[in-house]
């Protein structure tokens, strides 16, 4: 793919250098492909499905400059020489999006700064995000965020991770019984995917925020609660010490949501379980490419492992609560 789609992209963007284009990271619903012209490096997502909304793109590059000017660091986005930020794949099927190329690299999980930091960047999000009753192209809050499958969403099926599915749903009853939409009055912009792969570090050591078409609104405690998770509980375990110092740091650095309830622990189930059906039927589909399904396998291999107890909701509402 990498010669037509760099012949393709310097036409869009009325580039005069040669277009070099190479693999870079991917995840479920995405591509991205380093382009290097002449001495500019840019990233290019390539974003499988239905593609963003002009109404979405609009509201990224809205909330965009005011995180910017709240300190948050982002890539900058590109509009092609027509003025479009999206653009249809050579042969269809995908959507091209480009940005600034930034070397990035994994935060440190183990620096004993980082929880603090990120702690911080979330209260600078939420700080500078508008109120938002609505998604950007007007319908109601995506029910993806408050909203569980239910016991017959689920398939039955001989695959190999079916056992273990069988075994965690049998969990979701008590799990998913304060799961509910948020108060209107508390939704704001929110970024709604705010886990390890997109929040990065710059060679400086300095945070990256990626990926934004997730985008909308969202209870900024609901956000909080599963970046605790997303970042600080990796399986059975949880870094209970890491989590206290992020809420602490949100806290201090006035970040208005806070976790109080079993309630605020819905974006995070809800994302967590409605992200594993997905994949259950991207492996199951037999018209889905088998890139697709490999990569779909992977991830329920994980989902299965990362998805929480009631014991680790229980252990997180007792430390916020105690601030």
């Amino acid at each position: 793919m990498g010669a037509e789609l760099g012949a393709y992209v310097r036409e869009a963007f009325g580039w005069d250098a040669d277009v070099v284009v190479s693999a870079g990271p991917r995840g479920a619903l995405g591509q991205i492909w380093r382009l290097e012209v002449g001495p500019a490096r840019y990233a290019l997502k390539e974003i499988f499905g239905e593609p963003p909304s002009e109404a979405l793109i609009e509201a990224e590059l809205a909330f965009g400059r005011r995180a910017a000017e709240a300190g948050v660091r982002l890539p900058v986005g590109h509009p092609d020489r027509a003025g479009r930020h999206l653009l249809s794949a050579p042969g269809g099927g995908t959507w091209l999006r480009l940005y600034d190329w930034v070397d990035l690299r994994p935060v440190d999980l183990a620096a004993r700064a980082t929880p603090g930091e990120l702690g911080t960047l979330l209260a600078r999000l939420h700080r500078c995000a508008p109120a938002a009753t609505t998604e950007p192209d007007g319908g109601p809050p995506a029910a993806w965020y408050h909203q569980v499958p239910t016991e017959q969403d689920w398939p039955q099926v001989g695959a190999p991770w079916a056992g273990r599915l069988a075994e965690r749903v049998a969990t979701l009853p008590e799990l998913c019984a304060a799961v509910a939409p948020a108060d209107p009055a508390e939704l704001i912009v929110c970024h709604r995917d705010l886990h390890p792969e997109n929040v990065l570090a710059d060679p400086a050591g300095a945070l990256v925020v990626v990926d934004w078409d997730n985008l909308g609104p969202a209870a900024p405690g609901r956000e909080l609660a599963r970046a605790l998770f997303d970042w600080f509980c990796d399986g059975p375990d949880a870094d209970l010490d890491a989590m206290r110092a992020m809420y602490e740091a949100y806290v201090r650095a006035d970040g208005p949501g806070r976790i109080r309830e079993a309630a605020d622990f819905s974006m995070l189930l809800a994302g967590r379980l409605n992200f594993l059906l997905a994949q259950t039927r991207v492996a199951l589909d037999p018209r889905a490419e088998r890139r697709h399904r490999e990569w779909a396998e992977r991830e329920i291999d994980e989902a299965l492992r990362i998805l929480p107890a009631p014991r680790q909701l229980s252990d997180v509402l007792a430390l916020t609560a105690s601030r």
